[in-house]
């Protein structure tokens, strides 16, 4: 700051230290910018960064410049012209969807879905007048019989939580473009380094990125990417609905994001590793995973899914409560998942809770379903953990 006045020192305390910055280097890391709001040197530099002609920083709301880069590395890593961060998972869902749909439009979806996915498109939509009709997405009749002159959207999961399930996306894509339509996919479960929806048709692209873009759980927020008029859209939403995301959960993001490559690698293997034994053990009634050859879509995700299907498996356990409680001390019970290290979830009690007895029965999803996220650990120490349980 200028001192050729004699400031009070009330007002340097204030001011003190905001024209340092480092010369003749730059950051390796990137700091985080924790700012609010952001200065300008006159009006017509703010007006050219309220114009929005390029992304700059003005207020938080608005983003930050964490949350560009966050969403520059998912528009490279998914293939698609842009990208826009938000606060969470439902967030990136929601405003990408808004950004399509208007009263009076109609959506057809997987009926296997997330729950709080199917909860937004089940409860919230009517309410906004977006009629949906759910479907089996690997049912490709039905799918097709479900489309009307209204549809806009066919939204389904690049691998269905919790019971894997692998919808065909590039058929799904043509399907709904053939119709007018626009194909939507959450690739939360395989992460761009398993599975890149837009390059096999897809208009929209969301994820968690809670989940295995971050993969410590240590961040929360969202991402959807897609063509940049669909991205424009959705982020005239979603600053509407205030669904920004931190520019520290931003930050956190990214860090965990360089290592996703070597991550998703190890996920993959162990987990595969894991549905080989638990296939065949006595207390194991079933086994939900897309690299077992008696899954119902096992040559069309090899096929889809060439370096591996990520971390998330399924299983139907004989007295899962007893399961749970053999591990304590292993392996943790936690209602997330994509973790570094390996957890269980219950998705009878936790993700799909909201959804009525009658509907998750239908699904599959029962009380003796456990979803287990298979993280990087030695192998031999998982599958000692695991045969301890069935074995106790």
């Amino acid at each position: 700051m200028t001192t050729d006045h004699q400031y009070d020192l009330t007002t340097l305390a204030a001011r003190a230290g905001e024209e340092a910055r480092p010369a003749g280097s730059v950051a390796l890391a990137e700091p985080i910018y924790q700012s609010t709001v952001y200065a300008f040197p006159d009006l017509e530099t703010l007006d050219w960064a309220m114009s929005g002609e390029q992304p700059a920083a003005f207020y938080y709301r608005n983003g930050t410049p964490n949350a560009g880069t966050l969403e520059r590395a998912l528009a490279v890593l998914e293939g698609t012209e842009a990208a826009l961060a938000a606060g969470s998972g439902m967030a990136a869902i929601s405003a990408a969807l808004l950004g399509i749909l208007k009263a009076g439009d109609h959506v057809v979806a997987d009926s296997r879905l997330y729950g709080v996915s199917y909860a937004l498109l089940a409860e919230e939509f009517p309410r906004l007048g977006i009629e949906v009709t759910f479907v089996d997405a690997c049912d490709h009749s039905e799918v097709e019989d479900a489309f009307r002159d209204t549809t806009r959207v066919l939204h389904v999961e690049s691998l269905t939580n919790p019971l894997l399930t692998v919808p065909d996306v590039p058929a799904l894509a043509t399907l709904a473009h053939a119709r007018g339509a626009l194909l939507s996919v959450d690739n939360t479960f395989a992460s761009p380094a398993m599975f890149r929806p837009a390059l096999h048709g897809a208009d929209l692209v969301t994820h968690s990125v809670s989940k295995y873009l971050s993969g410590h759980s240590n961040a929360f927020g969202g991402v959807a990417c897609g063509r940049a008029d669909l991205i424009a859209a959705a982020r005239t939403r979603l600053l509407r609905l205030g669904g920004t995301i931190s520019a520290f959960d931003a930050w956190m993001t990214m860090q965990g994001l360089k290592t996703l490559g070597l991550r998703m690698r190890a996920h993959s293997g162990n987990a595969q590793a894991v549905a080989d034994v638990l296939v065949n053990h006595p207390r194991v009634r079933a086994v939900y995973h897309p690299g077992l050859s008696d899954h119902p879509q096992f040559h069309l995700a090899m096929d889809l899914f060439p370096h591996g299907f990520g971390g998330m498996l399924s299983a139907d356990i004989e007295d899962a409560p007893g399961f749970v409680k053999a591990l304590a001390g292993r392996i943790p019970l936690a209602p997330s998942l994509a973790d570094v290290m390996t957890t269980i979830s219950w998705p009878w009690g936790t993700s799909h809770r909201a959804l009525p007895e009658a509907e998750r029965r239908r699904l599959g999803i029962t009380p003796d379903l456990l979803r287990l996220s298979i993280g990087i650990e030695d192998i031999g120490d998982l599958l000692n953990d695991f045969e301890h349980a069935l074995n106790s």
